[in-house]
C-alpha cells in the first residue's frame, strides 16, 4: 500500500519521482496514492508514450481524469490538454494516445450509485489571464471538484466552503500551505485543510477536490 492513510497529510513532489512500467508497454506511471499493485484505490500520474495502447479494461468502481498534455483517445474520442472526464462505475475502455500524453488518474473511487458520465474541456481558463476565478466541475453528495486560478491572497478558497478534507494538484504558479511550498507538479491530500494556513505568493493554477473521503 501507499498513502492509503486518510487520516495523514501526505505531499508528493511530483517531479522528483520516478517512473514505474506499467504492465503495458509505453505506459508508465508515478503512483501518489495505491491499495494494490494493480486493483483497487488508486491515484496516478500516467504517461503515454506516442502509439502506445492500453488494453480493453473495467472500472468498478469509476475513473477520473484531467489530460496534463497531449492527447487520450479511447473510443469515445480525443481528450485535449485540460479535458476533465469520469467515466462511471461498470464502464470500460480501451485508451491510447497516437502522440502521448500525460494525465492525473484516479480510480475505483466513486460511490458505486454515481452513475454520471462527465467530460468538460477546462482549457479556456488554463489559459486565462491569471485572474481569481474558480470552475465547478462535478459536485455528487458531499464531493466537489474544481479548477481554481487563484492570484495574491485573493482568499477565494473561503467564498467557496471546502469540506475538511482537500485534495490539490497544482499546475501553474506556487502556493504555500503550513509553511509547505507547493509548486507545479506538487500533489497534496489532507484530512483537515485549514484556510488559515493557506497563501498564494502570486498566482496559482491547481484542480482540487473536497469533500470525498
Amino acid at each position: 500500500m501507499l498513502n492509503m492513510d486518510f487520516s495523514r497529510l501526505v505531499y508528493v513532489d511530483t517531479n522528483a519521482a520516478e517512473w514505474v512500467s506499467s504492465p503495458l508497454p509505453g505506459v508508465d506511471r508515478k503512483p501518489l496514492a495505491r491499495e494494490e499493485a494493480e486493483r483497487g484505490h488508486a491515484t496516478s500520474l500516467v504517461r503515454y508514450s506516442a502509439g502506445s495502447i492500453f488494453r480493453a479494461h473495467p472500472h468498478p468502481l469509476g475513473e477520473e481524469i484531467l489530460v496534463l498534455d497531449g492527447v487520450f483517445s479511447d473510443e469515445s474520442g480525443d481528450y485535449h490538454k485540460g479535458s476533465y472526464f469520469r467515466n462511471p462505475p461498470g464502464s470500460s475502455h480501451a485508451p491510447y494516445s497516437k502522440q502521448g500524453c500525460l494525465l492525473l488518474v484516479k480510480l475505483h473511487q466513486f460511490s458505486p450509485f454515481d452513475l454520471n458520465s462527465v467530460s468538460i474541456d477546462v482549457s479556456a481558463i488554463w489559459s486565462s489571464d491569471g485572474k481569481s476565478t474558480s470552475v465547478r466541475l462535478y459536485e455528487y453528495g458531499p464531493e466537489r471538484v474544481y479548477m481554481i486560478r487563484e492570484d495574491d491572497n485573493s482568499r477565494l478558497l473561503a467564498s467557496i466552503g471546502l469540506a475538511a478534507s482537500v485534495e490539490l494538484f497544482v499546475l501553474e504558479g506556487q502556493a504555500e500551505y503550513d509553511g509547505l511550498c507547493l509548486k507545479p507538479g506538487g500533489w497534496l491530500r489532507l484530512p483537515d485543510f485549514d484556510l488559515s494556513k493557506w497563501f498564494v505568493q502570486s498566482s496559482c493554477f491547481f484542480w482540487l477536490k473536497t469533500g470525498h473521503f
